[in-house]
């Protein structure tokens, strides 16, 4: 003896709609906060983890590298010593521009007094110096005596971030993928 029990069938459409006008609907109102060019980059902010002691910072690090990309991509990720406020970055380059090394790491203010570029006539290489205080705020090389300085900015930290709406478009594709 079987038992065969009828099942009701949903009408599932209407549903499908109202899902799917909802994900639009969500997609277009974080549009602006969606596309790589609203993203600042150079406000990288590490993943909360214990900091050593209060107000401790990271810098690049680095010790004659051959170019800035392999000294940002290689550098340790480790909290500079207490006795440290800035980030130092020394570049040694030729009279065409090119790297000939870079060393980037943790400074005290003792450290960041001779900022500026010096030409050397007997090498004819170039050294710039720079020093900035914030976290990882040691990303660029000094190249000139207009960027060869010693920026001191404070960060506004904040404990809310716009993250969150980054990832609404990808959650909308995953959601209007199915009804396609």
């Amino acid at each position: 003896m079987s038992l065969d029990f009828p099942i009701p069938k949903v009408r599932m459409l209407p549903l499908c709609h109202a899902l799917a006008i909802t994900v639009v609907q969500i997609f277009i109102l974080s549009e602006n906060q969606a596309f790589a060019k609203n993203i600042n980059f150079y406000n990288v902010r590490p993943l909360l983890d214990p900091t050593p002691f209060p107000n401790s910072f990271k810098c690049f690090t680095c010790e004659n590298a051959g170019d800035n990309y392999n000294c940002n991509r290689w550098a340790e990720d480790k909290w500079c010593p207490q006795n440290t406020q800035y980030c130092l970055t020394v570049h040694h380059f030729t009279s065409r521009g090119r790297s000939t090394s870079i060393t980037k790491k943790c400074a005290s203010r003792s450290e960041c007094h001779f900022v500026g570029c010096h030409h050397s006539r007997d090498s004819e290489h170039t050294e710039c110096r720079s020093c900035c205080e914030g976290m990882i705020c040691n990303v660029e090389l000094p190249t000139n005596h207009t960027n060869a300085v010693f920026a001191i900015m404070h960060a506004q930290r904040t404990s809310g971030s716009a993250a969150p709406m980054l990832y609404l478009p990808v959650l909308a594709w995953v959601f209007m993928f199915p009804l396609i």
